[in-house]
């Protein structure tokens, strides 16, 4: 499952510098180039991670940044990407709610180090465990009662995004765009087949995968 990254960048040398890098880290990357279009990205899918410049058109990185915060999310990580050295900048941007604020010029490897960390921070532990189910993110191993399971990567994928929500009513519209990275299939029937591939594949264990009708799917 491919993390997205919302890229905030007006300078168009860097922009197409880091969508390569971060591309091909294995990240879905969706470009803007001024705080208005942000704005509307935003409110039309939530990335999992946004890098932002401050000096941009439209609305400024500062101002995008609250807005975030105020209308959207306050665990959306975000990490500031700017040329603005001061340290009166750098504490401005980490109060107006940035989680992370690196300088420019840049090594990418350290920006690609900080977006594993702030990814690690929201995605919660490597390992989750739910009665004999237990699923390693690290290794991408499921066992049921010592006994491990071979799972397809969609199969992996969907069961991941249930147990971490476990208890929680998943909708299949949430399955679509989280598993297959979109929400705009026209047959939500691909959602249901692959519950009855896991639930097969979990045997006794595929109980704890009960259907909400008319909504979704929970893990409980």
């Amino acid at each position: 499952m491919k993390s997205r990254i919302l890229l905030i960048e007006d300078d168009p040398h860097i922009s197409k510098f880091l969508e390569l890098e971060l591309q091909h880290e294995g990240y879905e990357v969706n470009h803007v180039s001024n705080g208005k279009a942000a704005i509307e990205s935003i409110s039309e899918k939530l990335p999992d991670l946004v890098i932002l410049d401050i000096m941009i058109p439209e609305i400024d990185g500062y101002h995008v940044l609250q807005i975030i915060r105020e209308d959207y999310s306050n665990e959306l990580p975000v990490i500031m990407l700017t040329a603005k050295r001061e340290v009166k900048d750098k504490v401005k941007g980490l109060r107006t709610g940035a989680d992370d604020y690196l300088t420019k010029p840049f090594h990418i490897e350290e920006l690609i180090a900080r977006i594993e960390t702030q990814l690690r921070r929201v995605k919660g532990p490597e390992r989750i465990a739910y009665k004999e189910v237990v699923l390693d993110r690290s290794s991408r191993e499921v066992k049921v009662s010592e006994e491990e399971i071979k799972l397809s990567k969609t199969e992996f994928d969907l069961l991941n995004l249930l147990m971490e929500n476990k208890g929680i009513v998943v909708s299949r519209t949430k399955i679509l765009d989280k598993v297959w990275g979109t929400d705009e299939w026209s047959n939500e029937n691909v959602v249901e087949v692959y519950i009855n591939y896991l639930r097969k594949k979990l045997k006794k264990a595929g109980k704890y995968i009960n259907t909400v009708r008319g909504i979704g799917y929970v893990f409980k």
